[in-house]
């Protein structure tokens, strides 16, 4: 297929924790032409298993894998018919990428098929995909990581020291050991990122980046038989038989798009799709900040921090360093937050007086517009609190998800505003812990380049300023991660030699927008102090109050410990406490063998096809 220069567009699909979205973007100069945006019909499913009724733990967070092939149905059509008032046709598109959220990550049949899409498996919540932000699997978490240090595997440093609950590898033993007959049946332990670009080209494609950031796959090997034996017997085969190392690096072509996902998409067949990837990694590029000492945060309802440096360095609690992890010839560094977006969210859900509400409706406003205005209102430190930012756990410096959210200083006197300014500040503060981490290893940190939703609020972004005593640049697109898949894309379709040098042309950034106000840095360093004296006595050991009340709910609720409660037949917690197998953890039956690393047809479920005709 052959396209005019000036006429080649390509398509980025960023897949979101509540919804995807699709942009058309010119190849000759980043100009985003179209935008398409699907929600997610089951969005994160965190309560009730759908279709069952059957309540879930706390600190699951699953989806339904269906509802990503949707987002190929209606988003991508949906941005292309946006595209056509700009004289764009499906005919002048050369290429597809997309991003993931991360580490999301499922089990699959041999053929791709989900396993929660059989109809045998449908009742079993370990048969679904586990989002990002499913953090029942600390328990298992906590093991990996003491084995790791007592036999001094070289892989931990590289991971800051510490393997997140969030991570495939803990995630897969918490299957293994909670619902064994669910692990028996995986063929592939499969990151959501390669699934879509399986069912986009037929066959399965590992990318390099998730394997690296979320799959602890260092230096050529993941960690060997004789660690995964020493976790759980029956988990010393799960490289072996479930994964495969990568085979697609960042920006290459993954495949050609197939005759159905042409169907799906309105895209044509054969077109380049691009080996998958992390929506935050995607972003760098999508703001031109490849360079060493430009950390770019992504932020949404959770962030995360990823940068290029030129030196190997261990960064206390950083989620991963990858040699051309976010490009050819630069170690790439991520770190994060587990919440920030979604704390803001919390609180308007669930702490805020109607009147408020009323006000925002009266005045047509949302909530949070209506008291980021009353807290912007406020000199710094006004409102004497001071918070921490664990709602969701701790993902970075600490790698605790047993931790939870603190606000001290609160009196009869405390207005909704002073709160939810304070727990923007704590966020910041949880960013500033892990610029100081980064600093503090010998990885500088000169510039914060901002993407996500949160970049609308002014308020938000000079406290960011403030608090870091940094620029704050901004990628300027309103779907970053998309703009990034399609640079990946162009490179992948052959337009450009290198992500580098396609991000130089269509990456787009606004530098400086918000600088750092030194009285108020002032002040932000005072209680930064604050933040870091409570930072360290409830996540350094100073009181285990976090844990022991976690622990405490987890036995009120029949919980099995360092699990989630759900046994092998899909009960909800409450009948689980007797389950003694599930609760020692019992290996199950022997597991299929691994299919052939890129010649694995990619075909969906029967149901699935159904469920789209």
């Amino acid at each position: 297929m052959t396209v005019e220069p000036g006429r080649a567009v390509v398509v980025g699909i960023d897949f979101g924790t509540l919804s995807g979205r699709a942009v058309v973007v010119r190849v000759a100069d980043g100009a985003e032409l179209g935008t398409g945006v699907h929600e997610y019909s089951h969005a994160v499913v965190d309560r009730i298993l759908p279709g069952t009724g059957q309540v879930l733990p706390p600190d699951w967070a699953l989806q339904v894998p269906s509802d990503y092939v949707d987002v190929l149905r209606h988003a991508v059509p949906a941005a292309l018919a946006a595209a056509a008032g700009a004289g764009v046709s499906a005919a002048d598109v050369i290429g597809v990428g997309t991003d993931f959220t991360a580490c999301t990550v499922l089990p699959v049949a041999t053929d791709g098929t989900p396993l929660c899409e059989l109809e045998r498996f449908a009742d079993r919540p370990h048969a679904y995909v586990k989002l990002w932000k499913h953090h029942a699997a600390q328990g298992q978490a906590d093991r990996i990581n003491e084995l790791a240090r007592v036999r001094g595997e070289s892989w931990l440093p590289r991971y800051g020291g510490l393997i997140s609950s969030e991570w495939e590898f803990a995630k897969a033993l918490q299957v293994l050991e909670e619902d064994p007959e669910i692990y028996a049946a995986t063929a592939q332990w499969v990151e959501a990122a390669d699934w879509i670009v399986w069912q986009l080209t037929g066959r399965y494609t590992r990318n390099a980046c998730t394997a690296g950031y979320k799959g602890i796959f260092q230096d050529g090997v993941y960690p060997s038989p004789e660690f995964l034996r020493a976790l759980a017997p029956g988990f010393a085969g799960f490289v072996e038989d479930k994964l495969v190392p990568p085979d697609g690096r960042l920006g290459d072509r993954a495949g050609g798009l197939t005759e159905q996902a042409a169907a799906w998409t309105g895209l044509p067949a054969g077109i380049a799709v691009c080996v998958g990837n992390v929506d935050a990694h995607v972003t760098a590029p999508a703001g031109n900040a490849v360079a060493p000492g430009q950390m770019v945060a992504i932020m949404g309802t959770s962030t995360c921090h990823v940068m290029n440096g030129e030196r190997l360095a261990d960064v206390p609690g950083m989620c991963g360093v990858v040699d051309g992890g976010i490009t050819a010839g630069l170690f790439g560094y991520e770190a994060g937050q587990s919440g920030v977006g979604d704390i803001f969210g919390h609180f308007v859900d669930t702490g805020v007086p109607a009147a408020y509400s009323e006000r925002a409706v009266a005045e047509g406003r949302s909530v949070h517009e209506v008291l980021t205005e009353l807290a912007a209102a406020q000199p710094v430190g006004a409102h004497g609190l001071v918070a921490l930012d664990w709602q969701s756990g701790n993902r970075s410096v600490l790698v605790d998800h047993e931790l939870s959210g603190v606000v001290l200083g609160q009196t009869l006197q405390t207005r909704p505003e002073d709160v939810y300014r304070a727990l923007i500040e704590a966020t910041a503060f949880g960013a500033r812990t892990i610029i100081e981490a980064f600093e503090g290893a010998g990885v500088p940190v000169e510039e914060l380049v901002i993407a996500g939703g949160l970049t609308k609020n002014a308020l938000l972004m000079q406290i960011y300023a403030d608090v870091t005593r940094r620029p704050l640049s901004v990628v300027d697109s309103a779907q970053a991660p998309a703009l990034g898949s399609a640079i990946h894309a162009a490179v992948a379709a052959g337009a450009y030699p290198d992500v580098p040098a396609a991000a130089a042309v269509m990456g787009r950034i606004r530098r400086g927008v918000f600088l750092p106000v030194a009285a108020n840095s002032a002040v932000y360093d005072r209680l930064f102090a604050e933040y870091t004296l409570l930072h360290d006595h409830f996540g350094r050991g100073g009181n285990a109050v976090m844990h022991r009340l976690k622990a405490l709910r987890r036995e009120v609720l029949g919980v099995t410990p360092g699990g989630s409660g759900v046994t092998g037949s899909g009960a909800p917690e409450a009948d689980a406490v007797g389950s003694d197998a599930a609760a020692a953890g019992a290996p199950g039956p022997g597991t299929p063998g691994p299919a052939e690393a890129g010649a694995v047809p990619a075909r969906p479920s029967a149901a699935l096809q159904e469920a789209l005709a």
